[in-house]
């Protein structure tokens, strides 16, 4: 009875006529030969696969974007949350004007001018010297330090101060009663 298992036979292809040598595998079974799709320590002959160079090299371009793409995208997130100082000011520019029309002054307490906000905020706001809320970040809280919230009986300041990273650096906004909106301290790097 003839040998059915398959046996794998490397021969020198070549070597008969003068060419180089260049190792083939072979399966054998009952005397016949048939070339397999694989060569030599399961490397692919006919092109299937990708090779640990190529591989890496599109690790690296991922990891070159990547480098790239995160602090562009640190950066965008920290400017959308600087949208919440901008707004909260708008809100005690509103409320402000409008005490204002009926009472003919600024001068009053965060109280008495009746502005108040809701949710998890990141920034203190303040009003005359004191705080409209006590929600501000934990490292930023008071009153803004580059130019102090004050209120007149023809004019005000108030602040933001929040800090929207994970540094050291607090967040400061102001707006005037002429609704200048200015970002004393940009805590977002550039």
């Amino acid at each position: 009875m003839a040998d059915t298992s398959w046996q794998v036979c490397c021969c020198r292809l070549g070597q008969r006529w003068g060419l180089p040598y260049r190792p083939t595998v072979w399966l054998c079974k009952g005397g016949r030969m048939s070339r397999t799709t694989h060569g030599i320590a399961g490397y692919p002959k006919d092109g299937r696969g990708f090779t640990l160079i190529e591989l890496m090299i599109v690790v690296a371009i991922i990891g070159i974007l990547a480098g790239i793409a995160i602090p562009n995208y640190l950066t965008y997130q920290a400017r959308a949350k600087q949208s919440e100082a901008k707004i909260g000011l708008g809100g005690i520019f509103t409320t402000a004007t409008a005490f204002f029309a009926d009472n003919n002054t600024f001068v009053a307490t965060p109280a008495q001018l009746g502005y108040s906000q809701t949710g998890t905020l990141r920034y203190e706001f303040s009003w005359s010297g004191a705080s409209v809320n006590l929600t501000g970040a934990p490292s930023c809280t008071g009153p803004t330090t580059v130019l102090v919230p004050v209120a007149s009986a023809t004019g005000f300041t108030a602040g933001a101060r929040g800090n929207i990273d994970t540094d050291s650096t607090c967040d400061e906004w102001t707006i005037n009663d002429l609704r200048m909106l200015v970002n004393q301290i940009n805590d977002v790097a550039i």
